[in-house]
């Protein structure tokens, strides 16, 4: 199972301290604020991705590491069941949110983090681009999704991928306000 968003705050911290890294040092390597910092290790915020990942980054460890919650070296097999009871929530701003299925929580040794995302119509036509080390690889399974990646505005279909750098400014949204699924997989250098 998928820790919720408190449980990430927790792991995060305990990394944090384990390594012996202050607030400041991780908030400086991240690029965050100390007080954002604060409010996604207590749990108090439902947080992006982009931060997760910053935050990975500044601790030297896989996003996955925040998601696990025991692991292994051989195959993990993720089965349908499970995805509802494993769902964790980020924000973004402008949305009301995307919830993440991971499908290979507890392989301790990827290179890739593939989801099944729930992409929930938007609150707003206001939203912020992102940008991150790696690829990604977004597969919609149904809906349409709204993908902007640098300049460019590109209309995904059910049936239709994209694959772009990460490192160029994106935000995906669903369009049309309808519910959109996609398989997603996200490749973050080490």
């Amino acid at each position: 199972m998928m820790p919720t968003n408190n449980e990430i705050g927790a792991k995060i911290r305990d990394l944090r301290e384990m390594r012996r890294v202050s607030v400041e040092e991780l908030a400086e390597r991240s690029q965050l604020t100390v007080e954002k910092i604060h409010a996604i290790e207590s749990g108090g915020v439902t947080t992006s991705l982009t931060p997760l990942l910053s935050i990975a980054r500044g601790l030297g460890v896989r996003l996955g590491t925040f998601l696990d919650d025991s692991t292994t070296s051989g195959p993990v097999v993720s089965r349908a069941d499970t995805k509802e009871k494993s769902a964790v929530r980020f924000a973004g701003a402008g949305q009301s949110g995307l919830e993440f299925h991971a499908l290979a929580t507890n392989k301790s040794d990827r290179n890739m983090e593939p989801f099944i995302i729930d992409v929930h119509a938007p609150e707003s036509d206001e939203f912020e681009l992102s940008s991150h080390e790696g690829e990604e690889f977004i597969y919609v399974l149904s809906g349409t999704l709204e993908a902007v990646v640098g300049k460019e505005k590109y209309v995904i279909n059910a049936g239709d991928s994209i694959y772009y750098d990460s490192i160029v400014p994106h935000h995906v949204h669903s369009a049309k306000g309808v519910e959109t699924k996609i398989l997603a997989v996200i490749y973050t250098p080490n």
